[in-house]
């Protein structure tokens, strides 16, 4: 074995407990990025192969009511390759235990031929019966919601006939992964599922005999999407075509794919922090070993080897801390991304879901982490190839001793002589003074990065469903309803209050830029459903003009004052421009909203609303409820109770997984950069610490003197941290899609509180291990070093 190999090793050992730190600090980026890029890649393998095998449509589009020879002319349109059309209602699931009404989205599917498109994977029971009679299949979100299976009967409100459907499977569908009910932004698998059932006796239930309402599209390779939906809306147009999309806005789609982003987001940004810590880190134990090492390097210089072997040697060292580090991170992101799928499990709903551990993925993370132990290294490697030998074997000369600036100005009898030198020692080395801040205020700020999140769930959700959304039943109509419904709706036993809202399907189009979104009409002074943007505010209604989303502004890149075609994609379906009055900086979706009486005179239906906004007496909500499923006219009915709750129990429940996992990350962290502080500060002091112990000082006396450095670097370090941590709480927000959700960057007092103690709590932890040595100091030892 070489000196060097064996100096190398040595070096190891001594600096084991700081080794491990490091290598902890380096695991928990090296696990971050593993759990979160694996996670997302299973994800998208399983949702491919998911959509491949059950051939998921790639364009869609809803109409009022079409023949089944325009099927024909969709497959003459170039590019397309298959044609699925079918019949899709909404209709009242009528269930004994559940008091409130739940809709279900109604799919008629052939029992004598598999569809051609958007089939079912069943997972339990039997397909339909071609010569069977009232027999469904149920997803199995609400199956399981409800604990329904094969062999039970649900009832449900056909066309206002009460029918008793014998449930023969429980389903998936590539089109219901995330099973989420139209207009709603949480999934409530209490009060929303998919029911598939014989498209004949859909069809004879709807008057639908040789006709179709929905058709799915799957292309040719190197198609173009919009050239499709050009000529698929050309053919729809005079059916009442609600405008074609792409796979890309398919609802569930959607939701999946923003959280892959996030996944991809969270995964690269997160982990690039914890990494740079353990770079800093590295930075300061090399810096400190080779200043340490001063003389060993001269004399292995001087017998002859080169600084490039020097160089390669504290190289190595650095290399095998990452490597540890990587080959640790490894295993943890393993295990978290199994933890992180099965979370998943409960949100996406796929036949087969595995973690599968992305070898790409581990060699980025295994890069990343040698990238930044050598980044960390470069410093001190720097200063190891430029020592001359010469100066090297001279002693450093000694430091520049003064009073401090406290005792300049005057502060001196307010401070002790053990406080006098804490101060004066902190001033003499700026530079590892000013380190060791920064390493605080770091592990101060990963603290609140990984806990923020919930602070900003709970205000997005209270901005939504407590200021926003004042309402307690939603209830949106089948069709558009007389103005006259309002007066029946006042009169239900129970309702306390009613705002009436016209809802339009329309393409915006501004310049060469379109989407499809939704015109909400509603009335003036509007107070169960406001208007509340990112600042809390409360936002008017224009008298004139469109109040957008800033969202959509953005997209559509227009602003107020700025122009908009509006295309209309129902009834009459006129085209008009209008001016956008103001933009709303709000929390979802993209959103558009008018007043309902100038949106009733441009769509030539004045007299007409969507659907309405209740607030009800909560004793007799049930009686409310019980009313409007009998209603003739109502196709929908939300509780927006019943949506937090769902909140509270799944999506609450893995952010709060999630937040202890960033805690434990954060911890190690904290631990690893004031340990790490404490130790180098101990390693610098021995020799000085230990004369003041021959010279007459008590262990308490000289501990308080390393202590109260440690303390306060520490109190210095926090402030600072807590502002770091609330720049890269925005640093992180600002990588996620804004166009399903725009989180407001919100950190309570008492995320701060939580990262102050964690990082005090590792700071009495390293000091009791630190006063641990200092009582086992070896005086005789220390003192008989030669400078």
């Amino acid at each position: 074995m070489y000196a060097l190999d064996r100096k190398l090793l040595r070096d190891l050992w001594q600096l084991r407990t700081q080794s491990i730190a490091i290598a902890l600090v380096i695991a928990c980026g090296v696990g971050m990025t593993i759990m979160m890029l694996s996670t997302q890649r299973s994800l998208d393998q399983t949702r491919q192969e998911f959509y491949d095998r059950y051939r998921f449509g790639e364009v869609f589009v809803e109409l009022k009511r079409a023949p089944e020879p325009l099927a024909q002319r969709f497959a003459e349109i170039p590019g397309l390759r298959d044609v699925q059309t079918r019949i899709v209602v909404s209709a009242f699931l009528d269930l004994e235990s559940l008091p409130r009404p739940a809709i279900g989205k109604i799919v008629g599917v052939p029992t004598l031929t598999e569809p051609v498109l958007n089939r079912i994977h069943l997972r339990s029971g039997r397909p339909l019966d071609p010569l069977g009679t009232r027999e469904a299949i149920l997803s199995e979100a609400f199956a399981g919601e409800h604990g329904l299976q094969p062999g039970d009967v649900i009832r449900v409100i056909l066309n206002g006939r009460l029918q008793a459907m014998t449930i023969v499977g429980v389903a998936l569908s590539p089109e219901s992964i995330y099973e989420i009910q139209p207009g709603q932004i949480i999934p409530d698998p209490a009060s929303y599922g998919v029911l598939w059932m014989s498209e004949q006796e859909l069809a004879a239930a709807y008057d639908m005999d040789g006709a179709f309402n929905s058709a799915s599209f799957t292309l040719l390779r190197g198609a173009s999407i919009p050239e499709v939906i050009r000529q698929i809306d050309l053919l729809t147009d005079e059916y009442g075509g609600a405008g074609a999309y792409a796979r890309r806005d398919q609802l569930s789609h959607k939701f999946l794919e923003h959280e892959m982003q996030q996944l991809r987001s969270m995964g690269t940004v997160v982990p690039v922090i914890f990494l740079s810590v353990a770079a800093f880190l590295l930075n300061i134990v090399l810096s400190r070993l080779i200043h340490t090492q001063r003389e060993q390097i001269a004399v292995l210089k001087a017998f002859g080897y080169s600084g490039t072997q020097i160089g390669a040697h504290f190289l190595v060292l650095t290399l095998l801390i990452s490597l540890l580090g990587a080959l640790l991170g490894t295993a943890m992101g393993t295990v978290m991304g199994r933890g992180l799928t099965q979370l998943y499990t409960t949100m996406f709903h796929f036949p087969v879901f595995r973690f599968h551990l992305a070898r790409d993925v581990v060699w980025y993370g295994w890069f990343v982490a040698t990238g930044s132990g050598i980044i960390g290294a470069y410093s001190g490697l720097k200063n190891a190839l430029s020592l001359p030998p010469a100066e090297a074997m001279r002693p450093e000369p000694p430091a520049n001793y003064r009073r401090s600036l406290l005792e300049v100005i005057g502060l001196a009898p307010l401070m002790s002589p053990i406080a006098r030198m804490i101060v004066r020692q902190l001033e003499r080395t700026p530079r590892r003074t000013l380190m060791s801040i920064i390493g605080v205020s770091l592990a101060t700020a990963v603290i609140v990065l990984g806990n923020f999140s919930m602070d900003s769930v709970d205000q997005l959700m209270h901005l939504m469903f407590s200021e926003t959304q004042r309402y307690d039943v939603l209830v949106a109509f089948a069709e558009p309803e007389n103005r006259d419904v309002e007066q029946e709706l006042r009169a239900l036993p129970g309702v306390l209050r009613c705002e009436m809202f016209r809802g339009v399907p329309v393409r915006l189009r501004h310049g060469h830029h379109t989407r499809l979104v939704g015109i909400q009409g509603v009335t003036p002074g509007n107070d169960l459903y406001r208007f509340i943007d990112a600042k809390q505010r409360v936002v008017e209604l224009p008298p004139e003009g469109l109040l957008i989303s800033a969202e959509l502004a953005r997209l559509l890149d227009v602003t107020p004052g700025g122009e908009v075609r509006v295309e209309v994609l129902e009834g009459s379906r006129k085209k008009f421009p209008v001016r956008v009055a103001a933009r709303l900086d709000d929390f979802s979706g993209l959103s558009a909203f008018l007043e309902i009486e100038i949106l009733g005179r441009l769509i030539g239906e004045p007299q007409t609303v969507s659907g309405a906004y209740l607030q009800v007496d909560r004793t007799e909500e049930a009686e409310v409820l019980s009313k409007l499923k009998e209603h003739p006219a109502v196709a929908g009915v939300n509780l927006k109770r019943s949506t937090v709750e769902s909140f509270q129990e799944t999506i609450a429940e893995n952010l709060l997984t999630m937040r202890l996992v960033n805690l434990m990350f954060a911890a190690i962290i904290a631990m690893g950069v004031i340990y790490n502080t404490a130790r180098i500060a101990l390693s610098e002091r021995t020799r000085e610490l230990a004369t003041l112990r021959v010279l007459g000082f008590t262990r308490g006396e000289i501990s308080s003197i390393l202590l109260g450095e440690l303390a306060a670097i520490t109190a210095a370090g926090l402030p600072l941290g807590c502002g770091l941590g609330y720049l890269f709480a925005m640093v992180t927000l600002q990588t996620v899609d804004r166009e399903l959700f725009r989180i407001p960057l919100l950190v309570l007092p008492r995320t701060y509180l939580l990262a102050i103690s964690g990082v005090v709590c590792s700071a009495v932890v390293a000091g009791l291990i630190v006063r641990r040595r200092l009582d086992h100091l070896d005086l005789i030892e220390v003192l008989k070093t030669r400078e």
